[in-house]
């Protein structure tokens, strides 16, 4: 299993809109497991698991790993995936949520740390413009990364994007401007 894979493909991102699968994907980070686990825990039945895995498999985001008896175990293909597509139609609405969501996630750190953010609304908005324009002009560099194939770990992921953050800092100053009017740090 990889450490990270980085997915660029729209197509790839296509699969992932439908939730069951995003939720295969989640219960897998936890541990490997075969479709009765997973039909047991999702509350679904055993076809309609398999035509999910068949189609993360199929995708590179699965892949069958043991036998346990009758039963075949899946695990996830990497332990974590970067998702960064360039802006696509039949994408964008998974990319709008999921930067609403990680905008939010934000949030709850922070005020979970202890910092008291003044408007919550408009840091959420400007968190998620930022992450938003951080991904789109890193798109390049990162689709250049993927198709080269490197093999990265988690902590080399970790500094690629801030490095990538860092490229961008200058554009970004206004906004960091009103982060810190919002937010006592």
């Amino acid at each position: 299993m990889r450490e990270v894979l980085i997915i660029t493909n729209p197509e790839i991102i296509r699969t992932l809109l439908e939730p069951t699968r995003y939720r295969i994907l989640q219960l897998l980070r936890e541990r490997p497991m075969s479709i009765n686990e997973l039909s047991e825990v999702l509350g679904k039945d055993r076809t309609t698991i398999y035509r999910h895995i068949k189609a993360l498999e199929s995708k590179g985001l699965v892949e069958e790993i043991d036998f346990q008896g009758n039963e075949r175990i899946y695990a996830r293909t990497a332990r974590m995936f970067l998702i960064k597509v360039e802006p696509d139609e039949s994408v964008e609405e998974f990319r709008q949520r999921y930067l609403q969501v990680e905008a939010e996630k934000l949030v709850h750190i922070l005020e979970k740390a202890g910092f008291n953010i003044k408007d919550r609304e408009k840091f959420k908005v400007l968190a998620k413009e930022v992450l938003n324009e951080i991904e789109i002009r890193s798109q390049p560099i990162i689709k250049r990364i993927s198709e080269a194939d490197i093999n990265l770990s988690e902590i080399e992921l970790f500094h690629l994007l801030n490095m990538l953050v860092f490229l961008q800092s200058c554009e970004l100053c206004e906004k960091a401007e009103k982060v810190k009017e919002l937010v006592e740090f």
